[in-house]
């Protein structure tokens, strides 16, 4: 005759075992999820909401050479400077990575409408100057529309139609257009690394105006970077452009694409406005 006691217990039991499998499950599904939405994020970058910049084009490209470059093409006027002292990816921004830096402090020029970025136009580190050498410096006329390079050590010395309305971010002539003496370019404006594997960034423009902000995901020296964006971007329209700074500095955020580095915050970015 069965008992009736060790019957209940062994409903009992099979119910605690039931109990904990399907929280064991519940616990995985949660994981999973939660696994499938950071692959997500980190692949197709942050979601667009209502107040997020759109007046750009994002693409994705790669070179023959086996760059891989993230691109946001837009028009200079919808760009600005701004000090993040933060990794792009963390800031509220779409845009790429700025100049060089060191600590808090800013090694390129980043001026805005006459007024550098990172503090007064007295204090060192605040984007007022290219510190050392003479530098590529990307610059905006908004009174003209217009982009050049020019190679100065003071923003002081660049020049603008209105030096009220304007931009110029400092880093490294690119010199496209200029291939027999772009690397004696990039010598003497002390160019970082030049021929080591690492991350690069840049920001060219084409005949018609249009700037291109460039961030790659793969390695490679300043030759390879340079010659991947002579393939791939601006359809063989490019004008001139600089490099930025690189390595684990080149980050980028748009609602497609975000691009960390190696997670360490940059002083300052280029940033896509509406």
């Amino acid at each position: 005759m069965e008992n009736p006691s060790v019957t209940v217990l062994d409903k009992k039991r099979k119910l605690q075992i039931a109990g904990i499998m399907a929280g064991i499950f519940l616990v995985l599904g949660l994981l999973f999820a939660v696994m499938i939405y950071a692959m997500q994020v980190k692949s197709e970058g942050p979601k667009r909401d209502a107040n997020a910049p759109s007046a750009y084009r994002y693409e994705e490209l790669e070179a023959t050479n086996g760059m891989k470059l993230h691109v946001l093409e837009t028009r200079p006027s919808n760009v600005t400077l701004a000090s993040v002292q933060t990794n792009v990816s963390l800031t509220p921004y779409y845009g790429v990575n700025g100049g060089f830096f060191f600590e808090n402090s800013l090694l390129s020029i980043a001026v805005v409408d006459g007024m550098p970025v990172n503090g007064s136009l007295d204090d060192y580190g605040s984007g007022a100057e290219n510190v050392k050498y003479a530098r590529g410096t990307l610059v905006w006329d908004g009174a003209s529309d217009k982009l050049s390079v020019q190679v100065v050590r003071e923003a002081a010395d660049l020049k603008v139609m209105d030096h009220t309305r304007f931009w110029a971010q400092g880093g490294i002539s690119m010199s496209l257009g200029r291939d027999r003496s772009w690397l004696e370019q990039i010598e003497t404006e002390q160019a970082p690394y030049p021929d080591d594997a690492r991350l690069r960034s840049a920001a060219v423009y084409d005949r018609e105006g249009m700037l291109y902000l460039v961030v790659s995901s793969s390695q490679g020296s300043l030759q390879a970077f340079r010659d991947a964006i002579v393939e791939k971007v601006g359809g063989g329209m490019l004008e001139d452009g600089i490099f930025l700074d690189g390595d684990g500095s080149s980050q980028l955020r748009s609602a497609e694409k975000i691009l960390t580095g190696d997670n360490r915050p940059v002083v300052q970015m280029m940033r896509i406005v509406k």
